[in-house]
């Protein structure tokens, strides 16, 4: 915990969201009595439970800490009032007042990982960003992860998968697109995607090239039932030829997904 001024504070909040970690800001919203901090102080809560400013210090800003976290967890703000009168009884401290809290989340915007940056990487790309997401897209080929080949990409990474991810690592908002320029490539990518939390994961491909690709994982060790949770072919089944088509097919099926997730 460390104490910065509520410009400071605002700044830190923003920078982290910005740089796709969410945060939640903890805002003192009303007293009564004696209470160790005024009403507009502010707090921030990141998501490995590390906090800048205070709203007090002690038992309360711990339970408001855990209740910043479970905001994260269900994406949903709260309001919570907190007695500091009589420890015996439960209450998180004696100054002998009470303090409201308004816990607002924060949420970095849903990510969709493109890996490959051939002509259907950049179509879904392009369309990703214009629907509102956060677009981080990964190839070996420098030429093509640049500002001007991908002008609509929120990151641009050039390396290996297991390096991208580790510099920007997918979590339980991140949809995996895998759309590269062969399935040698996918059977090496693939059990890398299998160990993140990512709840989409969808591969590019032929029926053909997926049967070979799929023999060479079981073959290699990856566990058929593992498998299963990826989406091959990649897309819903809308009759797409041209890459923008494709690319609709597949944000459809992101989106699809998504929302399945969260019936």
């Amino acid at each position: 915990m460390t104490t910065i001024g509520p410009r400071e504070l605002l700044s830190e909040l923003t920078d982290a969201v910005d740089g796709g970690r969410p945060a939640v800001l903890a805002t003192i919203v009303g007293t009564e009595g004696s209470v160790p901090r005024h009403a507009g102080s502010k707090m921030v809560v990141h998501p490995d439970g590390t906090t800048t400013g205070t709203i007090g210090g002690g038992e309360v800003e711990a339970l408001v800490r855990d209740e910043a976290l479970a905001a994260l967890k269900d994406r949903r703000p709260r309001l919570r009032r907190y007695a500091l009168n009589d420890p015996e009884l439960g209450d998180p401290g004696i100054c002998g007042g009470t303090m409201t809290i308004y816990l607002e989340p924060y949420m970095t915007p849903r990510t969709v990982y493109v890996i490959g940056a051939g002509h259907v990487g950049r179509s879904v790309v392009d369309l990703a960003d214009w629907l509102g997401y956060r677009t981080v897209v990964v190839d070996d080929r420098t030429d093509l992860v640049t500002e001007e080949a991908m002008p609509t990409a929120s990151i641009r990474f050039t390396g290996s998968v297991t390096d991208a991810l580790e510099a920007h690592p997918a979590d339980e908002t991140t949809a995996v697109v895998v759309v590269t320029r062969s399935h040698e490539l996918d059977a090496l990518i693939v059990p890398i995607l299998l160990e993140t939390p990512a709840p989409y994961i969808g591969v590019m491909g032929s029926k053909r090239r997926w049967a070979t690709t799929r023999d060479a994982l079981v073959e290699s060790g990856t566990p058929e039932e593992a498998l299963d949770r990826l989406h091959v072919p990649i897309g819903l089944s809308i009759g797409a030829e041209t890459v923008e088509e494709i690319a609709v097919s597949i944000m459809s099926q992101v989106i699809e997904s998504a929302a399945a997730s969260n019936e």
